[in-house]
């Protein structure tokens, strides 16, 4: 592996990535901008053309706002690597830190210093989305006090949780020889089944409050429902979602006996009884078609087959000096073989993410068939019609931008499907 010639790969991959995805956003800027006077012709008696330019407005904004954040994300990308960001801060941190403390504590140094770089970089763009587009948009309810305390928990809990788990991995990584990989998927995949079950009850109430169901009929329908398709929860919950952002949702949570069904009360505000059941139906369907287990064999799949190309690379010394970094042989290189990793990988990754969003929209359609079985599918679409509008989704999104990122499929194919469930769904 010729240093030079993973230098022009990996630049060659990174400039491809950044121009695939300005042109996307181009194009998703052009089309919904080219259709924000007229409200598409399925929406007409139900949409107003106020409500559908704003969703327009609103688009184009975050759509801007990305463009400035991916060209800045190459820039801070090619500065870490080709350009010798990694390599000063990993010098330094040796040269400071390795020989006070050790070899452990040098590489989660830089694991830490790295993460908090990123995040001091990141945050202007969190700042303007947050109380300059969220907040012109009014869904931004979080005051700058909530931002700060959001962000030191955060920080706290990641490191928390995020510390030891990399001194684990470090210590599989310099002990356990040629197959460390295998061994630290394995510790992953525990860490995230661990996670799954800890997060409702330990780490989501850090951050928002989780109160039971207090509407006793909406309560007893819902139950009915988990009852009739076979679905066992540890409760029913609303959460406070409201403090933060006017945007709804609903979702399960948990794992095993820990799951849990919770409903934001920006939700339980805006729809019906029967839209709520609906909604939860649609959940449910996921639950029914085992999505979420199928989607968590890919990611361990996909995690597993990555550990096993980082076990290769971070034993040829060209992978390091073509990212832009001179490892020191006397020093372990673990931490910097994770990072030039990580940073590497996105821009690869890109170009088969279509795939996955292709397999969750697959995903949604199954659901809402599900739903559609189980409850009113006409309280389905109105709650589907009635979220796109307070979410100020676009009903005329890019078809190319939408076949490449839309994890759910756009407004007007979902409603159309509910409309006629007897037709074969689209991908």
């Amino acid at each position: 592996m010729h240093p030079s010639s993973v230098s022009l790969v990996f630049a060659g991959v990174v400039m491809a990535w950044l121009a695939a995805r300005l042109w996307l956003a181009t194009r998703q800027i052009r089309h919904v901008a080219n259709h924000r006077s007229r409200v598409p012709a399925a929406f007409a008696g139900t949409v107003t053309l106020q409500t559908h330019q704003r969703a327009a407005d609103y688009t184009v904004a975050k759509a801007r706002l990305g463009l400035l954040a991916m060209a800045f994300s190459a820039v801070v990308l090619l500065g870490w690597t080709l350009l010798g960001g990694l390599d000063l801060l990993n010098t330094a941190l040796r040269d400071s830190v390795q020989p006070r403390f050790g070899d452990m504590a040098y590489q989660l140094a830089l694991l830490t210093a790295f993460t908090l770089v990123g995040a001091v970089l990141e945050l202007p763009f969190d700042v303007y989305g947050t109380f300059v587009v969220e907040q012109r948009f009014g869904f931004n309810r979080m005051t700058p006090r909530l931002f700060l305390v959001d962000m030191v928990k955060g920080t706290i809990v990641g490191a928390l949780i995020g510390l030891p788990l990399a001194a684990l991995i470090l210590w599989i990584m310099g002990t356990l020889g040629s197959s460390w990989w295998l061994w630290a998927w394995v510790a992953w995949v525990t860490f995230n089944l661990v996670l799954l079950v800890l997060y409702p009850t330990v780490i989501a109430p850090l951050f928002n409050k989780f109160e039971p169901l207090p509407d006793e009929v909406l309560k007893s329908r819902v139950q009915a429902l988990m009852q009739r398709c076979g679905f066992a929860a540890k409760g029913l919950f609303v959460m406070d979602g409201s403090k933060r952002s006017a945007h709804a949702n609903a979702y399960f949570t948990g794992l095993g006996a820990a799951k849990r069904v919770v409903f934001f009360d920006t939700l339980l505000a805006r729809l019906s009884a029967g839209e709520v059941e609906a909604v939860l139906a649609h959940e449910l369907g996921h639950f029914r078609h085992r999505h979420v287990q199928k989607r968590m064999v890919l990611i361990f799949g996909a995690s597993l087959a990555g550990l096993a190309l980082l076990g290769w690379l971070a034993g040829q010394s060209g992978f390091y000096a073509g990212l832009g970094v001179a490892p020191n042989l006397s020093a372990p290189n673990s931490a910097l073989a994770l990072l030039l990793f990580s940073l590497a990988l996105p821009p690869f990754m890109f170009f088969v993410s279509p795939l996955a969003a292709l397999l969750s929209r697959k995903h949604e359609f199954e659901a809402d068939a599900y739903a559609c079985a189980q409850a009113d599918g006409r309280d389905l679409a109105n709650a589907l019609l009635k979220l796109h509008e307070d979410n100020a989704a676009t009903l005329t999104p890019d078809p190319l931008y939408a076949r490449f990122y839309y994890s759910h499929p756009p407004a007007p194919e979902r409603l159309a499907a509910l409309t006629a469930p007897v037709q074969a769904l689209p991908a």
